[in-house]
């Protein structure tokens, strides 16, 4: 499947182009709920893309907004498209909200990460200590669930067309020890292959930076080969995550990955890094 074609960026097209509709229209969220007998919360979980929505009511709004012919097809059709599931389906308790699908649908990937390696360059060790630690009270069965999840995401990065993936580190990542030494050196070998690869590009902030933009925390500004299909910032936490669209919102964020990448070390200086600490930690292991 092309970039920017899946499930998750069609439901997020045609809710736009509903919402755009509508105020072309000049109707209200709530004049179309009582026009079409059904609860103004529909209506506007429709448009925000939180709901699938299907082919018979996208055509009972497009007639109401005026739309017809080929126009008012394409767009059924669009919703037919956006109702398929993707493979993270399989793993709704894990992953919640649009963003795996997002991510499976992005073009390019920039990503900022403090404390840990970002999640589709980690080994499945790594996962596994990270996934503990911030969990403590999940039970192996949630692990081992969370872990293999984390994996199927990882994927992404070796497909045939694989979007372009930026991640800029703090070097703080490089020392903290997860997992002891021998799953660090894994970790650190894994980042260097991965570097490698002709679609990612590794940067590290060293702690000679000081002060930088990234100290607010980690952020994913997800791009899209369509201009239909604006940027979206993901902000993460540790139960739950922010979606921002807002124009003003991405620009800031943008604004923020391009000073981190300037406070970095460049690609190769960075890589040469990540080297150094692969090659002590990998001694200890020997030592060890």
């Amino acid at each position: 499947m092309a970039r920017g074609q899946g499930p998750t960026v069609r439901r997020r097209r045609l809710a736009s182009e509903l919402r755009r509709l509508r105020e072309v229209a000049d109707l209200t969220i709530e004049e179309v709920s009582e026009r079409l007998e059904c609860s103004s919360s529909k209506i506007s979980r429709i448009e925000t893309g939180h709901v699938g929505v299907t082919p018979r009511d996208v055509r009972d709004m497009l007639e109401l907004y005026g739309l017809t012919g080929d126009d008012k097809e394409a767009l059924v059709q669009l919703a037919r498209e956006a109702r398929n599931r993707g493979w993270w389906y399989a793993y709704g308790e894990v992953f919640t909200g649009a963003f795996v699908g997002l991510e499976a649908d992005a073009s390019s990937l920039r990503t900022f990460q403090a404390l840990i390696v970002p999640g589709l360059l980690q080994t499945e060790r790594y996962a596994n200590s990270v996934i503990r630690a911030m969990r403590p009270d999940a039970d192996e069965t949630e692990v081992t669930r969370r872990v293999t999840a984390r994996m199927e995401r990882q994927r992404l990065l070796t497909e045939p067309s694989p979007p372009e993936y930026w991640a800029v580190i703090d070097e703080a990542v490089l020392h903290r020890c997860v997992g002891g030494p021998e799953v660090m050196a894994e970790q650190l070998a894994r980042l260097l292959k991965l570097a490698a690869l002709p679609h990612v590009t590794i940067q590290v902030v060293p702690f000679s930076a000081g002060a930088h933009p990234g100290m607010e925390g980690p952020f994913l500004i997800l791009g899209f080969p369509e201009q239909a299909d604006p940027d979206v910032v993901y902000v993460d936490n540790t139960t739950s995550g922010a979606y921002l669209e807002l124009p003003a919102d991405v620009r800031r964020y943008a604004l923020m990955f391009d000073h981190l990448r300037a406070a970095a070390l460049k690609p190769d200086d960075s890589v040469e890094l990540i080297a150094g600490f692969a090659a002590a930690t990998a001694a200890r292991v020997t030592e060890g």
